[in-house]
C-alpha cells in the first residue's frame, strides 16, 4: 500500500524531467495536433495521464523531507520507506542536482551575466539577474509588496529631490599607532604558526595530537568550500541543521552522562478545567503573599458575631429556667427530678440533631473497606444497648409530660433576639455576595435557634440548680466597696493601693461599711 503511490511519484518526476530537458518531447502532441484531429478525444496512457493532487502532495513531501529534512529525513525516505533502488537512485540524482545547484548558484549567475552583451540596458540587466520564479513568493518580496499596499508611493512630480547630507567630518588630530617592525612580525608568526603546526613534522610539533591536527585540518579544509559558510534561510532549514548537530552530539555519547534536576513541582489544579485560570492564578497569588480574601474576614466575623449571639442565649435560658423550677419550692431531690423530667420532655418533643455514622457521605471507593465495615457494625452494637436503655428507662418513669417553656421571658427577650437575628441576617448577606457558591450559608431564623438554644440547655438546668443549691455563701469582702463584682487584692483596699500592710478584716452585717468607715480606717494611727 505504501510502495505504490510513491512508484507514481517516480514516474511523474521522471516524465516531469524528461519534458523539462527535451522539449520537443512535450511539443510533438501540438505538432501532431493539425494531422490528426482526433488526437485530442483519444484517451490518454497511464504515464502521460496528470497525477493526482494526493500523488502531486505525497512527491512534494517526500523531496522537502529529502532536502530539508537533514540525516533523519534522509534514512527515512532511504532506509526506512522500503523504496526500490531504482527509486532511490533517482532520489539521490535530485539531491546531488540540487546540492549542485545550492554550492554553483553564485557562479551560474556570474556566468549569466558574462553572456548579456555590453550594450543592454539596466532593465535587462536586472531582469536577467533576477531569479527564476519557482512559484512561490519570498519574504522580502511579500514584505515589500505589503510596506506599497500600505504606503502608496508618491508620483514622480511630488517627490522632492534626493538631499546628499554630508557625513561628520572629525576635524581631531590623531595619532597613528607606533607599531614597530618586530611587533608585526611577531603577530604574523603567531597566525602563521597554526598552518605550519599542521605539515605533520613531529620536530615542529605544538602539544597536538593526531586526532586534534586532523580536526583542525578538516576544520580549516571546510573554510575554503564553496558553501563552507552558507546557513539556511527557512525556518525548516534551521531545524534540519539543528537536528543534524543535535544527532551528531547524541552519536559522540554527549548527553549520556548528563546530570539529572530536581523534578518540576506541577500544581494539579493549573490544569483543572472546572476552575477559572483568573481564580487560579489569584488564589495563588493570594497564598504566596499570605493574605486572606475579604470573604473570609468576613465569615470570621459571622461565626464570632453568632457565636456570642447563641452563647448570650443559652446563658440567660438556663439562669432563668434554674431559678423558675427553684422557685416552686421542694427539696433539692424534687428540684433535680423536676429538671430531668423537662429535658426528658425536651428530648422527646425537640431532640437534637446529630449526624450519625450512616449518614456521613463516604467516597464510594471506600465503602467497602473493611475499616469502614467494622466501624459501622461497631456504631450499630453501641447504639442497640443504649435504645433499650432508654426505652427501659421511659416505661419504668412516669408518663413525659410538656416541655419547659416561659412565653413571658420570650416575650421580654424578643427585641433583642430580632435585632440580633436581623443584624446576623445582614452580615450572612453581605457574605453570601462576595463568597464563592459552595461557601455560601444560610441566612438565620430566630424560630430555628429558639428550638436550638431550649435542647441544648435543658440537659444541663440539673447541674445548674445542683451548683446552685451545693455552692457556699459569697462573702461580702470578695467584693469591693464599689460594687464592681471583681475580688479585692490580698490584704484589702490597702494592699491594692500599695501599702503592703496586713489588715485584720471582720465581717458583719450591721451596720453597713461605709465611706465615713473607710476613711477612718484609712487615716487612723496604728496601735
Amino acid at each position: 500500500m505504501r510502495r505504490a503511490p510513491l512508484s507514481r511519484i517516480s514516474v511523474y518526476s521522471t516524465h516531469r524531467n524528461l519534458s523539462r530537458s527535451c522539449p520537443a518531447l512535450s511539443a510533438k502532441p501540438a505538432a501532431s495536433g493539425p494531422s490528426n484531429p482526433t488526437s485530442d478525444t483519444s484517451p490518454k496512457s497511464n504515464d502521460e495521464k496528470e497525477l493526482g493532487p494526493l500523488t502531486r502532495r505525497l512527491q512534494e513531501a517526500t523531496e522537502e523531507a529529502l532536502l530539508e529534512g537533514g540525516r533523519a529525513g534522509r534514512r527515512a525516505v532511504l532506509e526506512d520507506a522500503g523504496f526500490s533502488e531504482e527509486l532511490k537512485a533517482k532520489l539521490l540524482n535530485k539531491l546531488a542536482d540540487a546540492k549542485f545547484q545550492g554550492e554553483y548558484s553564485a557562479a551560474a549567475s556570474v556566468l549569466a551575466h558574462s553572456k548579456i552583451p555590453d550594450s543592454a540596458g539596466l532593465g535587462t540587466r536586472s531582469i536577467a539577474a533576477v531569479q527564476p520564479w519557482t512559484g512561490t513568493e519570498s519574504t522580502e518580496d511579500a514584505v515589500l509588496r505589503m510596506l506599497n499596499d500600505a504606503h502608496k508611493p508618491l508620483a514622480p512630480g511630488l517627490r522632492g529631490k534626493n538631499k546628499i547630507v554630508p557625513e561628520p567630518v572629525d576635524m581631531r588630530f590623531k595619532t597613528r599607532s607606533n607599531v614597530s617592525a618586530g611587533q608585526r612580525a611577531a603577530e604574523a608568526r603567531d597566525k602563521a604558526s597554526l598552518y605550519t603546526s599542521l605539515s605533520g613534522d613531529k620536530q615542529k610539533d605544538f602539544g597536538l595530537s593526531d586526532e586534534e591536527r586532523e580536526a583542525m585540518k578538516r576544520e580549516f579544509r571546510e573554510r575554503f568550500t564553496p558553501g563552507a559558510r552558507a546557513m539556511p534561510n527557512t525556518i525548516t532549514g534551521l531545524a534540519a541543521l539543528a537536528n543534524e548537530r543535535i544527532e551528531n552530539a547524541i552519536a559522540r555519547g554527549q548527553f549520556k552522562h548528563i546530570p539529572r534536576g530536581k523534578g518540576v513541582e506541577r500544581d494539579t489544579r493549573a490544569d483543572n478545567p472546572f476552575i477559572d485560570t483568573t481564580e487560579y492564578i489569584m488564589n495563588k497569588m493570594i497564598k504566596r503573599q499570605d493574605l486572606v480574601p475579604p470573604w473570609i474576614e468576613k465569615q470570621q466575623e459571622l461565626l464570632k458575631t453568632a457565636a456570642n449571639f447563641r452563647l448570650t442565649i443559652r446563658t440567660n435560658w438556663k439562669r432563668h429556667m434554674a431559678r423558675m423550677i427553684s422557685a416552686k419550692g421542694g427539696s433539692l431531690e424534687e428540684k433535680l427530678r423536676r429538671a430531668r423530667e423537662y429535658a426528658r420532655a425536651e428530648e422527646v418533643h425537640n431532640p437534637k440533631r446529630k449526624r450519625k455514622v450512616e449518614e456521613m457521605s463516604v467516597s464510594t471507593n471506600s465503602t467497602d473497606d473493611p475499616v469502614m465495615v467494622k466501624m459501622r457494625q461497631q456504631a450499630a452494637s453501641d447504639a442497640t444497648p443504649v435504645t433499650e436503655e432508654v426505652k427501659e428507662s421511659r416505661e419504668e418513669n412516669m408518663p413525659v409530660g410538656r416541655p419547659f417553656r416561659d412565653p413571658a421571658w420570650e416575650a421580654a427577650e424578643r427585641s433583642y433576639m430580632e435585632l440580633a437575628i436581623t443584624n446576623l441576617n445582614t452580615i450572612t448577606r453581605s457574605y453570601n455576595l462576595m463568597a464563592p457558591e459552595l461557601a455560601k450559608k444560610p441566612y438565620f431564623s430566630l424560630e430555628r435557634e429558639l428550638n436550638s438554644c431550649f435542647a441544648d440547655v435543658a440537659p444541663q438546668v440539673a447541674e445548674e440548680i445542683k451548683a446552685r443549691a451545693t455552692a457556699p455563701a459569697k462573702s461580702m469582702v470578695e467584693y469591693n466597696f464599689l460594687g464592681s463584682g471583681k475580688p479585692l487584692h490580698r490584704g484589702g483596699l490597702k494592699g491594692t493601693f500599695g501599702m503592703g500592710e496586713q489588715s485584720r478584716v471582720w465581717e458583719r452585717n450591721e451596720p453597713r461599711y461605709g465611706f465615713k468607715e473607710f476613711w477612718k480606717d484609712l487615716f487612723k494611727k496604728d496601735k
